[in-house]
C-alpha cells in the first residue's frame, strides 16, 4: 500500500499512456491508416540500413571532431603525466568508438550479402 501511495503518479500516468492510443482510435469511425514515413524502404532491411546510413553520417563527422579533441589533449598536457593519461584515455575511447561505428557498418553489409547469396 505504501509502494503505491509514493508511485500513484506514475502509476496513473503509465495507465494513461497504455489506454490512450486505443482510446484514440475507438473513437474514430473511419479506418485508420498509418502512412510510412520514410517512402524509400519497404522493409526492415532496408530501415536498418537507413538507420545505418544516418549514423555513419552523423558519427564520422563528430569522430573527427574527438580526435582533433585528443590532440588539443595533449597539447594542452605540458608534459603532466595525469594530462597525458587523460588525453591517452580519451584518444582510446574515441578509437574504439570509431571501431564500434565502423564495425557496425561492416556487421550489416556482411549480414545483408549473407542473407541475399541465399
Amino acid at each position: 500500500m505504501n509502494y503505491i501511495k509514493k508511485n500513484l503518479l506514475n502509476i496513473i500516468l503509465a495507465v494513461f499512456m497504455l489506454c490512450l492510443p486505443i482510446l484514440s482510435f475507438a473513437q474514430t469511425t473511419t479506418p485508420v491508416t498509418i502512412k510510412n514515413p520514410i517512402p524509400s524502404v519497404t522493409s526492415v532491411g532496408g530501415l536498418i540500413e537507413t538507420i545505418l546510413k544516418g549514423v555513419i553520417k552523423i558519427g564520422m563527422p563528430v569522430l573527427v571532431l574527438a580526435i582533433i579533441y585528443c590532440g588539443f589533449l595533449f597539447v594542452s598536457a605540458q608534459g603532466k603525466p595525469e594530462s597525458i593519461k587523460k588525453a591517452k584515455d580519451a584518444l582510446l575511447y574515441t578509437l574504439i568508438g570509431a571501431a564500434i561505428l565502423l564495425g557496425s557498418w561492416a556487421i550489416a553489409q556482411l549480414i545483408a550479402d549473407t542473407v541475399k547469396a541465399l
